[in-house]
């Protein structure tokens, strides 16, 4: 009995930690990815640093994207979309009057 309560700790810990720990970023990166593929050409979006345009162009050859602001036209990699600030950006206002 004893011998077996050795094995069950370790792997309790293991499991707390992969849950708690490991996976989360792991789902956030998957999300991210599927986010980064699925921006097309007008898309509102807001990036990392805070800035806000509209996707002008898309390029797959070194993943960045041409994104249009009230300055000009600005090349981004894609990665520097922030997916939290442009799905709350795109979500419709659900005001009610």
């Amino acid at each position: 009995m004893e011998s077996l309560m050795d094995y069950i700790f370790p792997v309790a810990i293991f499991a707390i930690f992969y849950f708690f720990i490991l996976r989360p970023p792991m789902q956030r990166s998957k999300k991210e990815k599927l986010f980064s593929s699925s921006l097309k050409r007008g898309d509102r979006i807001v990036t990392k640093s805070g800035m806000y345009g509209k996707v002008f162009e898309l390029n797959d050859k070194d993943n960045s994207c041409v994104i249009e602001t009230q300055a000009g036209k600005i090349k981004f990699d894609r990665a520097a979309i922030s997916m939290d600030m442009s799905e709350k950006l795109n979500k419709p206002s659900s005001k009610a009057k």
